[in-house]
């Protein structure tokens, strides 16, 4: 364990029960640190106490059982490890599930319920460059990563040695088992939400859709399970490969739809359906953030100056410049808190992340990339004999 600038890093390995007790014992302050704030913002934003809520996630517990047990098990070695009750690492992972399936009934139209809808979705602005695009030739993704301001000081990240499948490295809210990250065989995964309302049925939860995308070995099988499996709640995912493939799927409990790169080799996506709008949401669709609509074109334009980048660090600056984009002052592809905002619903940039995908090399701006360098974690995404550098 140590840590990068502002962010803890935590390596793990073992059964999923060995590795969940690991990552708990190795995160138990902020862990606690979590627990604390959903207590207090999702009894503040749905009225129901803290048992109520405990009670409320377990619905989705025989559906992750069914998918995912290997993570279950995990989640059950973080409570034990952290010292707290496996029905709040369920929480933890199941918060934007929960928090959309609880907003206020407030009417449409009102600023209120935009408010509500966005609090449900975690921002984030994604990016991939292949090619000319990434200056060096190499692929590159990651992103911005928004969600609520106080949840900064519990983000970490998390290197997984899970030997028969691939190393993962995540970024993550502690407590989480999968979030953003990439893995060994040369697979990333970046993710926004989306929002929009598509009936009741349970779902698979997004922290265990996307990591079981990163414990694949390989794209077909990646790619598979975002296209098959059926997800509670919308969200965007950008996968990626170090062979230079990239697609954007919006992933929704009703269908998917998808974007390729463009013929420049770059994607990249905010928070709104760009590939289409899903049928059910025809004639009445609202982005979730009125941001996302600014944040997508100023993106795209930051990120064309990669492709005169002469070296990697060049490239990874340039990146940087594109993702510290101001406009649209606090929200904007780098979102700084509104002090407006009430302290439990303050937005803002959690961290910034570059992946290059050729060369291993994981790099974070913990914090606001506006004030904050990239930095190389310690660990190269081939690392192990799982990984093959030269693939």
């Amino acid at each position: 364990m140590g840590d990068t600038g502002r962010i803890r890093l935590l390596e793990v390995s073992g059964s999923p029960r060995e590795r969940g007790r690991q990552y708990g014992e190795g995160a138990r302050d902020l862990i606690a640190t979590a627990i604390d704030y959903y207590t207090a913002a999702l009894t503040e934003q749905t009225g129901m106490d803290w048992a109520e809520i405990l009670a409320s996630v377990v619905q989705w517990l025989p559906i992750s059982e069914q998918l995912a047990p290997h993570l279950v098990e995990e989640m059950r070695g973080i409570a034990e490890g952290a010292g707290v009750d496996f029905a709040e690492v369920l929480t933890l992972n199941v918060r934007g599930e929960f928090v959309y399936d609880n907003r206020p009934a407030t009417q449409p139209q009102s600023v209120g319920a935009d408010a509500e809808e966005r609090d449900a979705v975690d921002g984030c602005t994604s990016f991939f460059l292949t090619g000319a695009a990434s200056g060096t030739g190499h692929t590159l993704v990651g992103q911005n990563w928004d969600w609520r301001t106080l949840t900064a000081d519990t983000t970490l990240v998390v290197r997984i040695v899970q030997d028969p499948l691939p190393t993962v490295i995540m970024q993550v809210e502690a407590g989480q088992v999968g979030r953003h990250g990439a893995n060994s065989a040369g697979i990333a995964l970046n993710a926004n939400g989306l929002g929009g309302s598509f009936g009741n049925e349970i779902g698979l939860p997004q922290t265990l859709i996307r990591r079981l995308v990163l414990d694949r070995p390989d794209l077909a099988s990646a790619l598979n399970t975002l296209v098959k499996t059926r997800p509670h709640i919308a969200s965007n995912a950008l996968l990626a490969h170090r062979s230079g493939f990239g697609i954007d799927l919006e992933t929704t409990p009703q269908g998917v739809d998808w974007i390729y790169p463009d013929p420049d080799g770059v994607i990249a996506h905010t928070n709104h359906f760009q590939a289409s709008v899903p049928p059910q949401l025809a004639g009445r669709y609202r982005p979730v953030s009125a941001d996302s609509l600014l944040r997508l074109p100023r993106v795209r334009a930051g990120l064309a100056a990669v492709a005169g980048a002469r070296d990697d660090d060049e490239s990874a600056a340039l990146v940087k410049a594109a993702m510290s984009d101001h406009l649209g002052y606090p929200e904007g592809v780098c979102t700084h808190p509104d002090p407006e905002a009430p302290a439990l619903r303050q937005w803002s940039t959690l961290l910034s992340s570059c992946v290059d995908l050729d060369s291993g090399v994981y790099r974070i701006a913990a914090g606001f990339p506006c004030e904050t360098e990239y930095d190389a974690l310690p660990w190269n995404l081939y690392d192990g004999p799982e990984g093959h550098r030269n693939h």
